[in-house]
């Protein structure tokens, strides 16, 4: 198509476009319809939000409460009754996930239309740094003109040659949201975030679940007392860990599947979910025709201000990798479309960002690790408090967990939390608020100088940074 041709056709003119509706997507959308900006956000999907809200974190973690729910329904004293304990199947739980689906489309739909941007259903693909093509759900195909667009794709599961994932018996973490039997047994490939978090949601519904790592612990990036604490409260509810083991083979049959493994292990389940990494939704983009190239594991590469190498490009999310956390993608979207309208942006990703795993029990860290700061030779003392000590968690009868802070031993600054058990990825905020303080503010003495509500799981601060103050030996 010629230059002229596309000029002839074009359809409508933007001073901003974001491909992918997701929470970088959003981010960026918002802030730049804030500062007066006419904009449009193209959405391949037929419901807003991206992968997030309709494979990934909104319902994962929905499936993750009802389970959660139900395991401590069926572990209290007040509701058992000697009577078999109650069950519910995968499908069962799904139908509060598509609720709160439907409630956070409804929501996120709201802020384009209070906004003024404009919502293009359709696949995008570049024509020029200026021109994108459309490709609606009709065949029909729209030209749009736009001063600067921002990627915002997200990623996929990555799906290995050889594995066929057409077989009904074998999913990835987008596809098992549709498993419609309800499996006794499933093996999960892919130890990470995802393959840990969804072995607890189908363990707590009673599935025999055989967990393939290949590493030799899980979680590798979690401070290891932590990491173990995850192990172990796997193996007790009956999961079977398998480390250092890669698979060579995954055959699909009529009644279920087989893994071979390299190491020349096979085993049979109903069914299996492949978990194993992520890919970015570059391919439909044609960035050839800016002249940009995507990494082998289809990102794009930034500067600070989440600028591609073409400079009315930005990219921002899952489509650059790390961190691949929606709470992040947020922001970037927002200093992506600050910088955008300013040429730059002087906000920054925090430079400690929480993560929270939304395991069973719940993990959530930020900061430092033991091992990190041992290798770095910067002297640390450790404060722990155990939740089976506090007053709230014996009334919640939620006695698993632990709050551990780590500070420097001279300066008192703290260094690093980490927190396992219920609600751990909300308590970890309490500590982040602290360590962003600057001037002396970050001091682990604020938590023995401040009253907490009681009782409450913030006590755990005040618990573990007197354990901690009180390891300190006299100079």
């Amino acid at each position: 198509m010629s230059q002229n041709a596309k000029k002839d056709n074009v359809t409508a003119n933007f001073d901003a476009v974001v491909i992918g509706s997701g929470p970088a997507g959003e981010g960026a959308a918002m802030m730049l319809a804030k500062r007066h900006q006419s904009v449009a956000i193209i959405e391949a999907y037929p419901r807003l939000g991206g992968g997030c809200t309709h494979w990934g974190t909104i319902p994962s973690k929905a499936l993750r409460h009802s389970v959660s729910r139900l395991t401590e329904y069926n572990a209290s004293p007040l509701f058992a009754r000697g009577e078999m304990p109650t069950q519910l199947t995968f499908s069962e739980i799904l139908k509060h996930a598509e609720g709160v689906i439907r409630k956070q489309v409804s929501l996120r739909s709201s802020f384009y239309v209070r906004n003024g941007v404009t919502v293009i259903h359709g696949k995008a693909s570049f024509q020029d740094k200026n021109h994108l093509a459309i490709s609606r759900p009709d065949g029909s195909i729209d030209i749009i003109h736009t001063k600067n667009v921002v990627i915002a794709t997200g990623s996929r599961p990555y799906r290995p040659p050889g594995v066929d994932f057409s077989h009904p018996r074998i999913y990835d973490s987008d596809t098992v949201l549709s498993l419609k039997h309800e499996p006794r047994s499933i093996l999960i490939v892919g130890a990470g975030v995802i393959g840990c978090e969804y072995a607890s949601i189908f363990r707590g519904l009673g599935v025999k679940v055989d967990l393939i790592n290949n590493r030799e612990r899980l979680l590798s990036f979690l401070d290891t007392e932590i990491s173990d604490a995850l192990s172990y409260h796997l193996r007790n509810s009956g999961v079977v860990i398998r480390h250092g083991e890669e698979f060579d083979s995954i055959e699909g049959r009529e009644d279920g599947v087989v893994l071979t493994t390299t190491s020349g292990k096979r085993m049979f389940s109903d069914c299996l979910l492949f978990a194993n990494g992520r890919s970015g939704n570059i391919e439909q983009l044609n960035i050839e025709a800016v002249g940009l190239k995507a990494n082998y594991r289809g990102q794009l590469e930034v500067d600070a201000n989440y600028r591609t190498a073409v400079d009315n490009i930005y990219a921002v999310g899952d489509i650059i990798g790390y961190p691949s956390l929606a709470s992040a993608a947020y922001d970037q979207g927002r200093i992506a479309a600050t910088a955008v309208l300013d040429g730059q942006c002087d906000s920054k990703l925090v430079s400690d960002i929480p993560t929270g795993i939304y395991t069973i029990p719940e993990i959530s860290s930020v900061g430092a690790t033991e091992e990190q700061l041992t290798a770095d030779n910067i002297p640390y003392e450790v404060g722990r408090a155990q939740f089976k000590h506090l007053a709230r968690a014996q009334i919640a009868d939620s006695h698993v967990g632990c709050l551990k802070l780590i500070f420097h031993r001279e300066t008192f600054e703290i260094l690093g939390i980490h927190c396992f058990g219920e609600r751990a990825s909300e308590i970890i905020h309490i500590g982040q608020a602290i360590m962003e303080q600057k001037n002396g503010g970050n001091n682990i003495n604020y938590f023995i100088n401040t009253t907490f509500n009681y009782p409450t799981m913030a006590e755990a601060y005040r618990v573990a940074a007197l354990n901690g103050v009180n390891r300190v030996a006299p100079i």
